[in-house]
């Protein structure tokens, strides 16, 4: 191949089908037809000696070359759109509508701030909200479905962190905030004013929050580690219903600390530490790639980062 006979603005359509994963999409972002796009890549494979893309049932998978090419390809680009682009963003003239997919607790901690700042800031600017039923948005982020995702993701952002693949996949993401579970219970629970064993709290019946409504959470693999198991009485997919349900009954259930305040029955409920180790629970923000370099949802994401600094990190 001569680079000097390559056609530059291949690389773009190169670079836009990676991010999207999907011919259709590319195309639309690329403001171009769908035969175009698939003209380009064709002209690119010629030139590269490789097929670059292997069109799958939901889109088109890179070849290995192609995923070696990737980041070097992308950051060129990013560096030569930074050197172009406007510097300045004006938060009160952009217009934009954020999709967005947390837990209810999370939800009520970070929604009332961030409309505040839409309020003052960004007055044509909108956010909505989109359930959270998984631990896995990944895909709702890759399918446009959603702009953002705040929330524990602990298996996707182990993958997001390490290895050459992390570097690859065109999901991006950033620390908010870590803390630790807790045991809550209502404060009229027998078990309040008493010490809570391991055994104590496996004679107890219990309420899990599940996304997925599936019965078995990350308690239960700490409890089998030791060869023990808690009876799940009920399972909920909120975290205000569990905490509903703790304040007007004996049940018990396990809630992140700092989202106790979320549930607004604060003065009902009584936490205590658990009685066995537990994983941190990290809360994390993930986006796509093609919203990276977005003006207003750099703005979206710094407002995140400056929040949790607010609420959780600055000096008291």
């Amino acid at each position: 191949m001569n680079f000097l006979t390559l056609d530059l603005n291949l690389l773009r359509v190169f670079d836009t089908v990676m991010v999207e994963q999907n011919l259709t999409r590319a195309a639309d972002k690329l403001a171009m037809t769908q035969p175009a796009v698939s003209n380009a890549i064709k002209r690119l494979r010629y030139s590269l000696n490789d097929e670059l893309l292997i069109r799958t049932a939901y889109g088109v998978k890179p070849t290995p070359r192609a995923e070696i090419l990737w980041p070097s390809i992308r950051e060129a680009l990013s560096t030569l759109e930074a050197a172009i682009a406007p510097t300045s963003f004006d938060p009160s003239k952009a217009v934009a509508t954020f999709r967005m997919a947390m837990a209810d607790s999370t939800a009520a901690l970070w929604m009332p701030t961030l409309i505040t700042a839409f309020e003052r800031e960004a007055p044509h600017m909108n956010a909505r909200m989109v359930p959270l039923t998984t631990r896995e948005p990944r895909p709702l982020l890759i399918q446009g479905d959603i702009d953002i995702a705040v929330g524990f993701f602990p298996g996707v952002v182990a993958q997001l962190s390490g290895g050459q693949g992390a570097a690859r996949s065109p999901i991006r993401h950033e620390r908010l905030y870590s803390g630790h579970y807790v045991c809550v219970m209502s404060k009229n629970h027998p078990l309040a004013t008493q010490e809570l064993t391991l055994d104590s709290y496996c004679a107890a019946n219990h309420c899990l929050v599940s996304f997925s409504g599936r019965a078995h959470g990350l308690i239960d693999d700490e409890l089998l580690k030791m060869g023990r198991e808690r009876r799940i009485l009920l399972t909920v997919n909120q975290f205000f219903t569990g905490g509903k349900v703790v304040a007007n009954s004996d049940l018990l259930t396990v809630l992140p600390l700092h989202f106790i305040a979320s549930t607004g029955m604060s003065d009902a409920l009584v936490w205590k530490e658990l009685p066995f180790e537990t994983p941190e629970v990290h809360v994390d923000m993930l986006w796509h790639e093609r919203d990276a370099r977005n003006p207003a949802h750099k703005w979206l994401r710094e407002h995140f980062v400056n929040m949790t600094h607010e609420m959780f990190l600055a000096p008291q």
